[in-house]
């Protein structure tokens, strides 16, 4: 009897260990998943809070990105635009060159010119001194011509000298032979008139220019236009 009643008494100490162990077992699980549970929901509540401000961050980093693209194009538009204008400042700045290289031919060529211009004016001013001075001769010969040959001379027009005769033509002594004379642009005489003409006027130009000897140049004129009258007259 007395083992009977043992044995029922471990039986039920070990019926109460384990009712002590499941309730000891079930309190300790409700807990554990209620702080599992709980933990879970802050981490969910973590992780939304997380995701909002990552999501915040990444469209933050979107705009900043587009940003940062729209200042790139606007950098590369400029850079194109300084590109352009720096080829206009060099197409402009050669067209400067060249029109400074045409300035200075043009001021080199009017130079040139006005060079050229002073040296003709000396020429034709020399010319036009020795022939003032040569007609001024002829002039001063005036009154021995007119004494020893019956001659008049008179300045007409462009500084020309006209030579008249008289006595000539002993049916008609007043009968006026006439012959004009210049100084060409080379400084030599040159008979532009001849009244009446003579066949021999061109030989007599050619010789008073190679011996200068005017007297004989008019001297000569002179005979011929009394050699013309004569034969005329015959």
């Amino acid at each position: 009897m007395a083992t009977v009643k043992a044995e029922d008494e471990i039986t039920l100490v070990e019926r109460e260990m384990k009712e002590f162990w499941a309730e000891l077992k079930g309190v300790y699980g409700t807990e554990q998943l209620q702080q599992t549970l709980a933990l879970r929901d802050s981490c969910k509540e973590s992780m939304k809070v997380l995701s909002e401000k990552w999501a915040k961050k990444l469209k933050e980093g979107d705009l900043m990105i587009d940003k940062i693209q729209e200042y790139r194009n606007e950098i590369l538009q400029q850079n194109k635009h300084i590109s352009e204008n720096q080829e206009q400042l060099t197409e402009i700045k050669s067209n400067l060159n060249h029109e400074e290289e045409q300035q200075k031919e043009l001021t080199n060529s009017i130079q040139e010119l006005k060079e050229e211009l002073m040296k003709k004016k000396e020429v034709v001013s020399s010319k036009n001194k020795a022939t003032k001075e040569r007609v001024e001769r002829l002039c001063k010969s005036k009154e021995l011509f007119e004494e020893r040959l019956g001659l008049e001379i008179r300045r007409i027009h462009d500084e020309q000298l006209q030579f008249i005769f008289r006595h000539i033509d002993h049916k008609d002594p007043d009968k006026p032979y006439v012959f004009t004379l210049s100084i060409n642009d080379k400084g030599d005489y040159e008979v532009t008139s001849c009244t009446p003409p003579l066949d021999c006027i061109e030989e007599f130009q050619q010789k008073v220019r190679e011996t200068n000897n005017f007297s004989a140049f008019v001297a000569n004129i002179r005979k011929a236009f009394t050699a013309l009258s004569y034969k005329q007259s015959a």
